[in-house]
């Protein structure tokens, strides 16, 4: 995100408005600065530009707040060292919001939206979770060691991590711990040679969305038929509802060994997961950035009305 051309321009951008505003206050001109007579209009557009930016690159919006709170500080102290009441009073409306959704963001809870139907049945699209950022210690940006309060995550945790192969954040179930041995057989899970208990809950006919690849290459959606299975699985202290689709996904039994320092993870959607058995693999430790607490919304589409009859801790 910092390399991209789009919030290299937005960064510089708002400076250029931020600097002409704070020297027009000093010498009280405003009449002959374009800048500083467009800049609630210059604002909005670097900052739309900045908001599209994080969102195309999945980029943490914590390092943005971050530096925001620095720089609305040192426009508030230049301020109180001219004593310029209104360079005081506008950047202090600045710093003191900006710092409490930093601190809120980065070290309490971050909102979550499920991209994904990797998590069903207990999560689907567009559900809006809570993060508890301090679950697994506290650091400001997603990737890397904890800056304190270092916790690791535990069997059966709805964990939120950031891939290696993608800088999109993803929600799995945390299976395997360094060094476990994961075995898959028949759909049955084991850790460490242990049957992970799963008991039968029910089964139902539902229309499953498929791609098919034609030998063109041409990728299709067909609604499907299909006997899917549901099962409670008991894993650590948590127990969850996990599905499984009949006839998708027979494989011959598959065997992995968590290297140090990273941990596996699936979905619950078991059938339709992209997880540590495909392409996510395992998860080094750095790369967590919390657990999914609370489901506290539901917001399917753009065009229908969020509900909130599922809100609830996250199982």
């Amino acid at each position: 995100m910092i390399s991209d051309p789009i919030f290299i321009i937005s960064m510089i951008g708002m400076s250029v408005v931020l600097i002409s505003w704070v020297i027009s206050e000093i010498k009280e001109s405003y009449k002959e600065n374009f800048v500083v007579n467009n800049t609630s209009t210059l604002s909005t557009i670097f900052g739309l530009m900045m908001l599209y930016s994080i969102f195309i690159n999945a980029g943490d919006l914590s390092i943005v707040l971050l530096v925001g709170s620095v720089i609305s500080l040192i426009v508030l102290l230049v301020g109180l060292y001219l004593k310029n009441n209104e360079i005081i009073s506008s950047s202090r409306g600045y710093f003191i919001p900006i710092f409490l959704i930093f601190i809120l963001r980065t070290f309490i809870y971050e909102p979550y939206q499920i991209p994904s139907g990797s998590m069903m049945p207990g999560l689907k699209v567009g559900d809006f979770l809570l993060v508890d950022k301090n679950s697994y210690g506290y650091k400001i940006n997603r990737i890397g060691d904890p800056l304190a309060s270092k916790n690791n995550p535990n069997y059966g945790d709805v964990v939120v991590f950031v891939p290696q192969h993608n800088p999109i954040p993803y929600v799995k179930r945390l299976i395997g711990m360094p060094g476990d041995k994961i075995r898959i057989i028949n759909k049955q899970l084991y850790v460490n040679d242990k049957a992970i208990k799963k008991t039968f809950y029910k089964t139902e006919e539902e229309l499953i969305s498929k791609r098919i690849i034609d030998i063109s290459g041409r990728i299709t959606v067909k609604e499907i038929n299909s006997v899917v299975d549901y099962f409670y699985e008991e894993h650590g202290d948590r127990r969850y509802l996990i599905r499984h689709i009949r006839g998708a996904n027979e494989q011959f039994p598959r065997e992995w060994t968590v290297p140090e320092g990273h941990y596996f993870v699936m979905g619950d959607n078991r059938d339709n997961s992209n997880d540590s058995t495909k392409d996510v693999k395992s998860v080094p430790r750095e790369n967590f950035f919390g657990e999914a607490s609370y489901l506290f919304m539901t917001w399917e589409c753009w065009a229908c009305l969020p509900y909130f009859s599922r809100v609830g801790k996250i199982n």
